[in-house]
């Protein structure tokens, strides 16, 4: 994730500008250095001066502590901190910064690595609204931010943080299915992707509910009714229903309950 906003970042501001990223493991660090020709530090301090508007922490949930340890001492008092990391409140962030410090909780996902992501950001309580703006500015380079209370977030996660997860799950089980009925793999795979990537724009262009838009495809006594009543008959409904609340609580889990 960390990469994928370094990506939408530098192609929003057109080059590397004054950003850098901080990487400890050697192979990639070149790696990031070779791909984005973007400054790659050793540690945090390195980058943290004072004139640091914005510090992202883009690290697993269980290494946000330690990542920001090393920089709180050196940290400006009007830098607004943004993790992304899954399940870490703004509670948290505060504790491990110094007091006053301004903090974003961000839950971006995976498309935002192509600028077609979706970002909830939400406040902590010293976070104004102008902090909040700069988050949002940062954040829509890699696609629609939208601004949430913390008491939702972990359900954002459930549902578009991981969401890209669970339509490939989708995308693989059709892909299958056409295999199945005598469809070359490629083929099918084509038919897939476009499929998905059709079906998502034409939801976005015409804004109608998606119960509308399956409706428009489903004939009575069709095809695309014997598939539906196949797909309730399996219960995937409440399966996808479960899958949200068991990430959902996952998340909580995460973050300390």
């Amino acid at each position: 994730m960390g990469e994928s906003i370094v990506a939408g970042l530098l192609d929003a501001q057109g080059g590397p500008g004054g950003t850098a990223v901080v990487e400890q493991r050697p192979d990639r660090a070149r790696e990031l250095k070779d791909r984005y020709q973007v400054r790659v530090v050793a540690s945090p301090d390195d980058v943290v001066t004072g004139d640091t508007e914005v510090l992202i922490v883009a690290v697993k949930p269980h290494d946000v502590a330690a990542a920001l340890a090393a920089v709180s001492e050196s940290l400006p008092s009007g830098c607004v901190v943004v993790s992304v990391a899954a399940g870490v409140t703004t509670a948290s962030l505060e504790d491990a910064l110094p007091v006053g410090q301004p903090v974003v909780r961000a839950m971006p996902n995976t498309p935002a690595l192509v600028g077609a992501g979706v970002t909830a950001i939400c406040a902590g309580q010293h976070t104004t609204d102008d902090h909040l703006d700069v988050a949002e500015a940062l954040m829509s380079a890699v696609g629609r931010v939208v601004r949430v209370p913390e008491t939702q977030m972990d359900a954002v996660a459930a549902v578009s943080g991981s969401g890209p997860a669970y339509v490939y799950l989708v995308a693989e089980a059709m892909i299958e299915g056409g295999v199945r009925v005598g469809l070359p793999r490629d083929l099918a795979t084509t038919l897939t992707q476009q499929t998905i990537a059709g079906a998502a724009r034409l939801w976005d262009e015409t804004e109608d509910h998606p119960g509308v838009l399956r409706e428009r495809v489903t004939s009575p006594g069709g095809t695309t009714a014997a598939a539906l009543h196949a797909l309730e008959s399996g219960g995937v409904r409440a399966a996808f229903l479960d899958a949200v609340v068991a990430n959902r609580d996952r998340s909580v889990e995460l973050g300390g309950g």
